[in-house]
């Protein structure tokens, strides 16, 4: 947000819960967790700024002209402004425009008890461009994905920053909790040592929230590809045209420090691309997402909300692609042993996790947790980071069906957790016993 006058000394943050989205008896989104947990952050945290500030909650309201008063209200404060909207996006079936349910609204009712989309752009539009942000974290009903998904988007006013998700119909949800989405959004407030632009935020949580196929991530991978400041091109990378096209280009590397090493850490192990994998039984782990300063993104173009748009809308060969260009690109400026090339290795994991190469993930998740183990510091081995890399391998490989991928990956993975002697004793256990029945079907056959 930009920065704010003497005569701006005043914010707002306006909190709504809609109805919560249910399917077949079971929460998928709850608005009314989601609204307590952000009530415990900081408004300060929340609106990223100091001064002072009004807070509005709106849970459980019947009424859409209560809403919009509400609305209108925060519209009018001369700061910075931030709209948190969660719950369930409906359609009237009388002219067919899209509204956030509110309680009490049914198929039905939805003319009369539900808020029309468009107010928000309406009561938005008028406000100072960079003093708004709209969040959101929402359901669409079947009357409402197929408008959603002509839109391919989610309209709102263009003077606002607009980020969040909206999923599907018909995901299994967690039940009466806090999203996934709004829970790490709230999770990476708390752990940054500086607050995060909104942007980082977003692409953290959404990358870290193990979101349902198919889900809406706001801004979309065409909205983040609009023009913007030129970056200075490298050469473009071999076999990876395509996505070096996209305006998401790599800066030229420095030139190289001859204090610095480029030996490769002592651990790591080289990765076989090889892609194959097939979604398992065991329910999978809060997957880690990189830190806000990962791999050194220069401040104007962040490519990674960009790749893990490509990820969310199906593109999986670009994202990788785009991801291990940058990888190379930060290998060669930082060197093998550097965070930031930690960083995008963990990002090159999830990206394979998200496109169901658990075999790979599996790998590279283990690679992580052997070069952040290398660093060979007192404490190394229980670090949150190493516990977390070791979990999504573990739970990567959980995945594997195929046998002979599983065996292969298998000692390897359970050589770092034995490294780790405040993981839990469960997943070491877990391991070993699914490598000697693994090694047991193998044998009989």
């Amino acid at each position: 947000m930009q920065n704010i006058g003497l005569e701006q000394q005043r914010g707002h943050v306006l909190l709504i819960a809609g109805d919560a989205a249910v399917r077949r008896r079971t929460v998928q989104v709850a608005p009314s967790a989601n609204l307590a947990a952000l009530g415990v952050v900081p408004v300060p945290a929340l609106l990223n700024c100091e001064i002072p500030c009004d807070t509005t909650y709106l849970d459980g309201a019947r009424d859409p002209n209560l809403v919009l008063m509400r609305l209108r209200t925060a519209a009018a404060t001369p700061g910075p402004l931030l709209v948190y909207l969660s719950g369930r996006l409906t359609v009237d079936r009388r002219n067919g425009k899209l509204h956030l349910a509110l309680a009490g609204t049914t198929a039905g009712s939805v003319r009369y008890t539900a808020l029309p989309w468009e107010w928000l752009g309406t009561e938005l539009r008028g406000r100072p461009a960079g003093l708004t942000t709209v969040l959101l974290d929402l359901a669409a009903d079947k009357a409402a994905w197929p408008l959603l998904q002509e839109y391919g988007s989610l309209p709102a006013s263009p003077s606002a920053e607009v980020y969040g998700v909206v999923c599907p119909p018909g995901f299994e949800g967690s039940g009466n909790v806090v999203s996934r989405y709004t829970r790490h959004w709230i999770d990476q407030l708390r752990s940054s040592p500086a607050r995060p632009a909104n942007l980082q935020l977003h692409a953290l949580a959404a990358g870290a929230a193990s979101l349902p196929p198919g889900t809406l991530v706001l801004p979309t991978a065409r909205e983040l590809g609009a023009p913007a400041a030129p970056w200075q091109a490298a050469p473009p990378v071999p076999g990876r045209a395509g996505p070096q096209d996209d305006g998401y280009r790599l800066p030229p590397p420095a030139p190289a420090d001859p204090a610095r090493p480029r030996e490769p850490v002592r651990g790591a192990h080289p990765v076989p691309a090889v892609p194959a994998a097939v979604a398992g039984p065991v329910a999978g782990p809060a997957i880690p997402s990189a830190r806000p300063d990962a791999g050194a993104v220069p401040a104007a173009r962040d490519p990674r909300p960009h790749i893990h748009g490509l990820a969310s809308s199906g593109r999986h060969a670009e994202a990788a692609d785009l991801a291990e260009a940058w990888e190379q690109y930060v290998l060669q400026t930082h060197g093998y042993a550097s965070p930031e090339a930690v960083d995008w290795l963990e990002i090159r994991a999830d990206l394979a996790r998200m496109a169901g190469d658990f075999r790979l993930a599996t790998q590279l998740w283990t690679r992580v947790g052997q070069i952040r183990l290398a660093d060979r510091s007192p404490d190394a081995a229980d670090t949150p980071e190493v516990r977390a890399a070791a979990a999504g391998a573990l739970y990567c490989w959980t995945q594997l069906k195929e046998p002979t991928a599983a065996i292969e990956a298998g000692p390897v993975l359970i050589g770092l957790l034995r490294e780790l002697p405040s993981l839990e004793p469960g997943h070491l256990q877990l391991a070993e016993h699914r490598l000697e029945l693994l090694h047991g079907t193998s044998s009989r056959h």
